[in-house]
């Protein structure tokens, strides 16, 4: 599976990683987050080198549809449940900052963007109720939304507001600017560099596997923190969701909007220009990394119903990405506990991140830089609701039930033996005396690992959609061959006999 954003992408140009070489700041991370903050940085003269582990863009950034919205299906409505009008305020004028910062970026670099319409639709009596309630926080909170609006779908609606004038882009367009303009204040942009760990003290010591390197202050944009320190794996769903592009009959209709479900489970619509013609990207079927059986099937039940909807589709490309939600629905943005003041981070989206990841550098560099945002201020001081304590709680049970469950599962697992040979691209959990070992072949290649995730002992479950080994747990993933892909773990799975 490859995404259609990735397939498209130009190579990024890599510095070296110098080994005890100094900075004002490390960002950590080469998604928009990472980018964007490094950029605001080195705008202000700062020294600043950014880290990534894989490639620009390779986690949720490259795996996004890519929406710039300020209308984000349901998402302020279920905020409002936790949290006073104020707070949610305070999160649109956040997003609008953010994406007003985007797109005033990307006119002045000549990046090239659709300015679109964004839907929130209904096709149950349920989602109907969800689409009301969401016009009325959105109107609260400033937006102004419009209801009973016509769309271009090819099946009926029962319930749909629009927000006119929000937009779409390709996220590789917007890294690769990004991460020029990065270039041009002096920053310095290192690709397949992992960090394992940072220490603090005097200053912050940053520990890749190609050496260690300094600096005043460390920000962790890596999706979920890779730093335990505060447990805000505990504090976030990992969720994996799925999407296609596709190409219609010259003589089909392509909609126009952005269009995004108000039921479970999701459904998202947007068209893209791509060179050889105009593309469909659909995307939903989400669900909790490493719980579901089979990954491909939701895959396949996505690609039925945009079949079914658009006859004659053909797909080019699919891919799923990963995102994280907040137990309490608010992203998380600030200082790391226990990192000395040195580490600031940025997680919990909630797969909105086009336009939480630029809210979410402007409020890190004004905290590092002495600047001051209202909106921001609000966000920190909010309380936790009963219902965010309690989504919390619900969490960590079920996490502490799946650890049990999972290992038992290992326990009553079939041997280990010359014949446990995976047919090609699939993979198994199997026993080689009281250990799981995690056998899968991939492209002839079948490899033997631990099924132990590295980051806290859960057991891993394969994912037949994207070929990887998934932990139920907090959502780290792993390839066939066992390199971390995303999530919490830094290390990858070792070989069985280790």
């Amino acid at each position: 599976m490859t995404s259609l954003w990735l397939d498209t992408a130009g190579l990024f140009i890599t510095d070296p990683l110098i080994p005890e070489s100094r900075y004002d700041a490390v960002v950590v991370g080469a998604g928009i987050t990472g980018l964007s903050s490094a950029l605001l940085l080195a705008r202000s003269g700062m020294k600043v080198a950014v880290l990534e582990a894989r490639t620009v863009g390779a986690g949720t950034t490259g795996h996004t549809t890519a929406k710039l919205s300020l209308l984000q299906g349901t998402v302020l409505s279920a905020l409002r449940r936790q949290y006073p009008q104020k707070v949610v305020t305070a999160y649109v004028e956040a997003n609008r900052e953010g994406q007003a910062w985007l797109l005033r970026f990307l006119a002045e670099r000549g990046v090239p963007f659709q300015q679109r319409d964004a839907y929130t639709y209904s096709v149950t009596d349920g989602g109907s109720e969800r689409v009301a309630a969401e016009l009325t926080v959105a109107k609260a909170a400033g937006l102004d939304v419009e209801e009973g609006v016509d769309t271009e779908l090819p099946f009926a609606t029962r319930r749909t507001i629009a927000l006119r004038g929000q937009a779409q882009f390709n996220p590789m367009d917007v890294l690769g600017a990004l991460a020029g303009d990065f270039r041009d204040h002096g920053g310095v942009l290192v690709q397949g560099a992992r960090v394992r760990n940072v220490k603090t003290g005097a200053g912050a010591a940053v520990e890749t596997d190609a050496g260690t390197i300094h600096a005043d202050l460390v920000v962790l944009a890596t999706g979920v923190p890779i730093l335990d320190r505060g447990l805000y794996f505990a504090k976030l769903k990992a969720s994996q969701s799925y999407a296609a592009a596709l190409r219609l009959p010259a003589s089909a209709p392509i909609p126009s909007g952005m269009y995004l479900s108000a039921e479970t489970p999701g459904r998202s619509l947007r068209s893209y220009p791509a060179a050889a013609g105009e593309l469909l990207v659909v995307g939903g079927n989400g669900h909790q990394v490493g719980r579901e059986p089979s990954p491909r099937r939701r895959l396949d039940e996505l690609l039925d119903w945009a079949r079914f909807h658009f006859p004659g589709a053909e797909v080019t490309h699919s891919w799923s990405g990963e995102d994280y939600r907040a137990t309490n629905l608010m992203p998380f943005i600030g200082k790391l506990p226990r990192g000395g003041g040195k580490i600031f981070f940025a997680t919990g989206y909630n797969k909105w991140g086009m336009s939480n990841s630029i809210a979410a550098a402007l409020d890190l560099s004004a905290q590092i830089l002495g600047g001051n945002l209202h909106w921001a201020r609000t966000i920190r001081r909010r309380v936790t609701s009963p219902a965010g304590a309690a989504a919390a709680i619900t969490l960590n049970a079920d996490v502490a039930k799946t650890l049990v469950v999972s290992w038992a599962k290992a326990e009553l697992a079939a041997p280990e033996s010359a014949r446990t040979v995976p047919a090609e691209g699939e993979g198994t959990v199997v026993r080689k005396d009281r250990r799981p070992v995690a056998v899968s072949t991939v492209e002839g290649a079948t490899c033997r690992l631990s099924a132990v995730c590295t980051h806290l002992g859960g057991l891993v479950s394969w994912n037949d959609a994207e070929q990887s080994w998934d932990c139920p747990l907090h959502g780290s993933r792993f390839s066939a061959s066992g390199e971390v892909l995303q999530g919490p773990a830094t290390k990858n799975l070792p070989a069985a006999e280790n």
